[in-house]
């Protein structure tokens, strides 16, 4: 097929040299994720060939960074290092590659390449990338709106080294003047590239997600570096150190006591809601022949209703395994909350009759 009939009919082209396709998709999502060690020496390797397809000296130092947060403390006391030559490294190459790929394959079978590479690893990525911004942010300004500010540029400014990997994977990288920035992001993490200095940020020891791809962990950091610099977040959402220390004492009177309303439901999810209802002395609003609804009234916040039922399958045990499922406010009756998680009214759930 042409290149013309590859651009009419949108079919999505991996070109020599590109990671699309889906091992080499793959490849790029383990970068993107490695929590492991840099491999100094092939990063630094990577840093000089970005320089020198960009046409520039190396440069005089590599300086290594245990995080992104000390990479901006660096960034922000190099009087000495010369300017920034982001745009000669990434920004430029960058835009001439992207170019000449859409050139090649036309709107339609970009779209479907980016889909198939970089666009496969997006959401994830991106969302990793603007909470380290954010705790960064947090980390080192506070409430200063000024140095708020000031820290943001330098962050902005930085390439993203494994966080690159959604870009990369999209784009030809050997042989072209990004296959620099591809060795570091498959060698290490973010990195600023100076006149005389670039730093260059180790990658994280630890990385914990969910099966949605969020920041989630209950025992400690979901994200850490080896500097001490660490998130923590439970289904994505930031949380305190404190916060998860305290979720292994929980009690139900001290989930009550909770006026944030989202801590309040960490709170009971991690606590677990048959546990709560069961240890809070709760009473069932309604039994019938799918289960029990059970409702537990929270302060300033919506109820939590709930249906427990009982599977009609035996574990191999000879058991049977209850499980509580979550249902709209409103609901009133057992068969109501149960026909929702099917999509359906009460007078049309009909469930098969064991025999």
């Amino acid at each position: 097929m042409t290149s013309a009939q590859q651009q009419e009919s949108g079919t999505a082209v991996a070109p020599d040299g590109a990671g699309g396709g889906v091992d080499g998709t793959a490849r790029w999502r383990a970068w993107a994720a490695a929590a492991v060690p840099a491999d100094r020496a092939a990063a630094e390797e990577g840093v000089r060939l970005a320089y020198r397809s960009a046409g520039l000296a190396g440069p005089e130092r590599v300086i290594w960074a245990g995080s992104p947060r000390e990479g901006v403390t660096l960034v922000r006391r190099g009087t000495d290092f010369g300017a920034s030559v982001r745009e000669a490294l990434r920004t430029a190459p960058w835009a001439a590659e992207r170019g000449r790929m859409y050139a090649e394959l036309g709107a339609v079978g970009w779209s479907r390449h980016w889909s198939a590479t970089g666009g496969a690893l997006w959401d994830t990525t991106q969302a990793l990338v603007d909470r380290i911004r954010a705790g960064v942010l947090d980390d080192l300004a506070g409430d200063d709106a000024a140095v708020r500010g000031e820290i943001r540029l330098v962050l902005l400014d930085a390439l993203l080294g494994q966080h690159d990997a959604p870009w990369l994977a999209a784009l030809r990288t050997e042989g072209s003047a990004l296959a620099g920035p591809a060795q570091v992001c498959r060698s290490a993490g973010w990195w600023w590239p100076f006149e005389k200095v670039a730093v260059v940020c180790e990658r994280p020891v630890a990385l914990h997600r969910d099966e949605a791809g969020r920041l989630d962990h209950g025992d400690g950091p979901a994200l850490e570096f080896p500097d001490g610099f660490a998130l923590c977040a439970w289904r994505g959402m930031p949380v305190t150190r404190a916060f998860l220390a305290e979720l292994r004492t929980l009690t139900p009177e001290r989930i009550r006591e909770e006026e944030n309303a989202e801590l309040r439901r960490v709170m009971l999810e991690y606590y677990g809601y048959d546990r709560y209802l069961a240890d809070s002395g709760a009473r069932p609003l309604h039994r019938d022949g799918t289960g029990t609804l059970w409702r537990i009234d929270l302060a300033g916040d919506e109820p939590v209703v709930m249906v427990e039922v009982l599977n009609s399958t035996p574990e191999p045990d000879g058991t049977h395994r209850t499980y509580w499922l979550r249902v709209p406010p409103a609901t009133r009756t057992a068969r109501e909350g149960v026909a929702w998680t099917f999509g359906l009214g009460a007078e049309g759930y009909e469930p098969l009759k064991e025999t």
